[in-house]
C-alpha cells in the first residue's frame, strides 16, 4: 500500500438551527489518499486490496482517537475510488478487513459500521455516514461527516476515510 497523503478533520458544531447545541459533540474524519493497484485493466479478483482495509483502518482510527476530546461512541467509513477504478476497488478496502481494527480501538462495536463508496473525480464531496457503534436503532446518534480532500482522489487513487463521533448530532429530538 502507498500513501500519498493523510489529512484529518474535526468537527464542533457549537450552534444548530439557531440555537445552542445541547450536544457538544465531536465528529472527525481521518482520510488516506493511496494508490490504487488494480487501474487500468479489469479485474475480477479484488481480493489483493482486502490487506489494504486492515492496515488503513488501524492507522486512521488511530489518527481520528487522536482527534477526539472523549471516547469514541460512533462510527463510520468510506471511500472516494479515482475515476480510472472501479466501485468494487473500494468496497475491497472497506468491507472485508478494516472493521476488525477499527472496534479494537475503540472498544467494541456490535452495530454494522455505516459505509458508503462512490466514484468520484478530484475535489468530490462525500457525506460518510456515522451511527451508534452499539445500537443501530440509536436515531438521535445517526449522522454525517462530509469529507472533501483537496487535489483528491487523482484517477489512479482512492480516498479512504474512517469517521467518528463521540456524541450525537448537536441538538437530537428523535429519541429511540
Amino acid at each position: 500500500m502507498k500513501i500519498h497523503r493523510l489529512t484529518t478533520i474535526k468537527d464542533c458544531v457549537l450552534i444548530e438551527g439557531g440555537h445552542d447545541a445541547t450536544a457538544h459533540t465531536t465528529r472527525v474524519a481521518a482520510c488516506a489518499v493511496v494508490a490504487n493497484p488494480l487501474v487500468g485493466s479489469a479485474h475480477d479478483d479484488v481480493s489483493e486490496l482486502f490487506p489494504f482495509g486492515a492496515e488503513l483502518g488501524a492507522l486512521l482510527v488511530k489518527e481520528a482517537l487522536a482527534l477526539l476530546p472523549r471516547p469514541a461512541i460512533c462510527y463510520g467509513k468510506a471511500a472516494i475510488v479515482g475515476t480510472s477504478g472501479d466501485i468494487e476497488h473500494g468496497a475491497a478496502v472497506l468491507h472485508p478487513r478494516m472493521g476488525r481494527p477499527m472496534r479494537d480501538a475503540i472498544g467494541g462495536g456490535a452495530a454494522l459500521i455505516p459505509s458508503n463508496v462512490i466514484i468520484g473525480a478530484v475535489g468530490a464531496t462525500l457525506n460518510v455516514p456515522i451511527g451508534h457503534k452499539d445500537d443501530p436503532w440509536a436515531l438521535d446518534f445517526i449522522d454525517t461527516i462530509d469529507v472533501t480532500v483537496g487535489h483528491a482522489p487523482r484517477p489512479d487513487e482512492i480516498l479512504v476515510i474512517v469517521a467518528l463521533a463521540d456524541g450525537p448530532r448537536p441538538r437530537p429530538r428523535l429519541g429511540k
